[in-house]
């Protein structure tokens, strides 16, 4: 899991000789350019350790900031922008056990995204009324992960990488008209709502889908 950059970690990045930097690696496990992983765990103050679970590492990441990034004033200093995680993992290459820990924010990600949904808030103070609010919250959630798999593709891939709130505004509450004639039913999306073309492309893309059997 994720863990703060504090104080305490910041003298430990110092402490790292440059020689135990070692190449970061991406997702299809080659090097990653302008990244480096070292362990913190054996330059952490030994109280501090104590205090933490058995086990416990800390693997930090540092790598070059894309343009326009926002750098702590610890950065600053030599230009490198830094990331820890922890874990109780024992074996595995130090760039292994990051690059496994960099695709599990897909996780935290989605965490994210219900509570968007509605996961985090809960409207009443009765626990049944609560329970429904979270099974309409799971319901809400995967049909939205179902929506992304299946529809938001070609044309439509622009929504993709939308987080909820802003999926709600281009696609759920696109100002649409339905009317009927010659016994048919449309829908009327305004031509100058900016992601009609997707919306379009959405429901063709739904309308695709093969009929279960």
């Amino acid at each position: 899991m994720g863990f703060a950059v504090t104080q305490s970690l910041r003298g430990a990045i110092d402490r790292v000789p440059k020689r135990i930097w070692t190449p970061a690696l991406d997702a299809d496990g080659g090097v990653r350019e302008d990244g480096d992983v070292a362990e913190l765990t054996g330059l952490i103050d030994k109280d501090v350790l104590a205090k933490w679970p058995t086990g416990m590492r800390v693997i930090v990441r540092r790598e070059r900031p894309h343009p326009g990034a926002q750098l702590s004033l610890f950065e600053e200093r030599d230009g490198w922008r830094y990331q820890a995680f922890v874990t109780n993992t024992k074996t595995g290459q130090l760039a292994f056990l990051e690059a496994r820990h960099r695709a599990h924010a897909r996780v935290e990600d989605h965490i994210q995204h219900a509570k968007d949904t509605g996961l985090g808030r809960f409207p009443s103070r009765e626990f049944a009324i609560n329970q429904t609010w979270l099974a309409l919250t799971m319901i809400a959630a995967d049909l939205t992960a179902w929506t992304r798999l299946l529809a938001l593709s070609g044309d439509a891939k622009t929504l993709a990488s939308c987080e909820p709130k802003a999926l709600r505004y281009r696609l759920l509450h696109v100002p649409a008209r339905v009317t009927h004639g010659a016994r048919r039913r449309r829908l009327r999306i305004p031509e100058s709502w900016p992601w009609a073309a997707a919306v379009v492309a959405v429901f063709a893309n739904i309308a695709a889908i093969p009929q279960p059997a």
